[in-house]
């Protein structure tokens, strides 16, 4: 069974950090393009950073150009997603998908269906 599990979320004062991670389980990474998305209730779903694990290549959303980083562990099998200088509009349920081959600003400008349940950030002092 092909999963993607999401972990890292919680709450965080404004100008904190948290990791997120993308564990996947039943396939391996290579070939795919994993992308990170996030929706806040009320608004629609936002491509926020994704990563081709066939070379490497990155693309973030310029609202969060300089504060995310997005990563791999190959042994891990693990994508993250490192946040820094949060604000309160980073608010929302995280969750990460799977492409193949996809090219990484297609995956990001085309926000897929979660695979798992995703993690919730919440930003607030």
């Amino acid at each position: 069974q092909l999963q993607l599990v999401e972990s890292g979320g919680g709450l965080v004062q404004p100008g904190g950090s948290l990791r997120l991670s993308c564990a996947a389980s039943g396939f391996t990474l290579n070939y795919y393009t994993i992308g990170w998305f996030r929706q806040h209730p009320g608004k629609e779903r936002e491509g926020v950073s994704c990563l081709s694990v066939n070379d490497d290549t990155t693309y973030y959303a310029h609202s969060v150009k300089g504060r995310f980083t997005i990563s791999r562990d190959h042994a891990k099998n693990t994508v993250y997603l490192q946040m820094n200088s949060l604000k309160s509009e980073d608010t929302g349920l995280y969750y990460c998908a799977a492409g193949l081959l996809t090219p990484v600003q297609a995956m990001c400008d085309s926000p897929r269906d979660p695979w798992g349940q995703g993690t919730q950030v919440t930003v607030s002092s």
